[in-house]
């Protein structure tokens, strides 16, 4: 790290714990690993510094917000993530298996399109063209598009089993 880019361990500490009530609160869970979620979130504080914005520390970014909106914390691909390998591309947020030590954090492929004009393309598709089934909680409502609805719901709380199939994803119309 560059002299300008130093992080102290009370920067750290404080994203640390403002991240983890955050994440708690809205239904999700930081990696109980302490110390590997602390080099995260420093990796945060870093590119926060370099950029003006937390783009996810294992990722490059381009340096340009717009570019990189996908990829700021928590990204884009965390839910799919998550649902799909018990943890997001870096690791910061994990599952309730995870967290239980049911599972371990593995290898997780990059969701992510290499090229810009893919990534420009899936954010300007309109609902008519959702490429995912939206999922909607049946206590308060809450709506999200992912493959799989989310453990528990950022918003009331509720479990995944009460979700419901809102709408098909255009793969599945054809």
């Amino acid at each position: 790290m560059q002299n300008d880019e130093m992080v102290s361990k009370e920067e750290t500490e404080k994203l640390y714990q403002k991240l983890d009530r955050e994440a708690e609160a809205g239904g999700y869970h930081l990696n109980p690993d302490v110390q590997f979620t602390e080099e995260l979130v420093e990796g945060l504080i870093v590119n926060e510094k370099r950029y003006g914005y937390r783009a996810c520390p294992c990722r490059l970014a381009a340096g340009v917000k717009d570019e990189d909106l996908d990829i700021i914390c928590p990204c884009d691909y965390r839910d799919a993530d998550i649902g799909e390998y018990d943890a997001c591309f870096c690791g910061l947020y994990v599952s309730n298996a995870v967290v239980d030590g049911k599972k371990q954090v593995g290898s997780i492929p990059e969701r992510r399109p290499a090229n810009a004009a893919k990534r420009q393309v899936q954010m300007e598709s309109g609902v008519t063209s959702v490429p995912y089934p939206v999922w909607r909680c049946r206590v308060c409502g809450y709506l999200c598009a992912r493959e799989e609805p989310p453990e528990t719901c950022p918003i009331c709380k509720a479990r995944k089993e009460r979700f419901e199939k809102f709408i098909d994803s255009a793969s599945q119309k054809r």
